[in-house]
């Protein structure tokens, strides 16, 4: 039924698939760090792991040759920007709340369009603008917009730092992986990930085995789930709807860290969590149309 879709429905599901399991990262993080494991440590296993377990899934599924240029290139961007972007969104949390951090931070949605607008790369249509602000109108209503006044400085640099890099991190990533399949993308990015991760966990001393069998089952959480199945899906749907639209999609995912939230760390679900969640759902629909009418449009023009 699924190969039966479009692919522009495909690729918005990819998206959601892999918003939902980034959205899966913060609780999952959490539980590790209750289970005994620091966090560096706990991103070098996740990605050593994942990367082990994308490596086999490319040598089964894949016989294309990937030139030498293409694989450094993906392993470059995970190395310094997949890296730099979970850390710093962590490091971030010393100066200011997780709230104020993630509003921040999904405000990259706006820095992607700007830069497709400035750079000319992508069309920006009023459909894709309507989107983008009903999305970061969710975002608003269900974080809170930020008190400049109470937040510290360096916290509201850090957080925006990083939705800017996350902005210029998606173009890049499109750009490297084209033509190759996704698990193979992803793999050369994890790659990198990893062995900048494993260095800083061995260098700062943190690098060690999960200590239980508990900590074990949330690392494999964190490689399948936040790592295999995530980057995968993103890049399948990133290579067919472009920056933008992928951005605005994956407005979902602070939606389900906060269901995650209510159901494993029993936090509240609040009024203003499911009214933020509904418009962030009227954006997708609202992309989902635009990309059904283009699709019948071109089918029409082919015919």
């Amino acid at each position: 039924m699924f190969t039966t879709l479009s692919a522009s429905h495909r690729a918005t599901l990819f998206l959601i698939v892999s918003a939902c399991c980034f959205g899966s990262v913060t609780t999952l993080t959490v539980l590790t760090n209750r289970a005994g494991l620091p966090f560096i440590t706990a991103m070098s296993w996740r990605y050593v792991l994942g990367g082990f377990i994308l490596f086999l899934l490319m040598k089964s599924t894949s016989s294309i040759d990937v030139t030498w240029q293409k694989k450094w290139r993906l392993v470059l961007i995970g190395a310094t920007a997949q890296a730099l972007i979970t850390y710093l969104s962590l490091y971030a949390l010393n100066y200011i709340p997780v709230a104020p951090l993630a509003f921040l931070f999904f405000t990259y949605p706006a820095w992607v369009a700007l830069l497709s607008a400035l750079r000319g790369k992508e069309r920006v249509t009023s459909a894709s603008m309507t989107a983008l602000t009903l999305a970061m109108l969710g975002i608003s209503v269900m974080i809170g917009a930020p008190s400049a006044v109470s937040l510290n400085s360096a916290g509201v640099m850090l957080g925006l730092g990083t939705a800017l890099l996350y902005a210029l991190y998606l173009p890049a990533m499109e750009t490297a992986q084209r033509g190759l399949p996704p698990s193979v993308s992803t793999f050369y990015l994890i790659l990198g990930a990893g062995a900048t991760f494993l260095v800083s966990s061995v260098i700062t001393g943190q690098m060690q085995l999960p200590p239980s069998l508990e900590a074990w089952g949330y690392v494999g959480l964190l490689s399948v789930v936040c790592t295999v199945l995530a980057f995968t899906a993103l890049i399948a749907g990133l290579r067919e709807l472009g920056p933008l639209r992928t951005a605005i999609i994956s407005t979902v995912e602070p939606f389900f860290t906060s269901l995650l939230g209510v159901f494993f760390l029993r936090e509240n679900l609040t009024v203003t969590t499911l009214t933020g969640g509904a418009l962030i759902a009227v954006a997708v629909v609202l992309l989902h149309w635009q990309g059904r009418k283009v699709s019948d449009r071109a089918e029409r023009f082919t015919v």
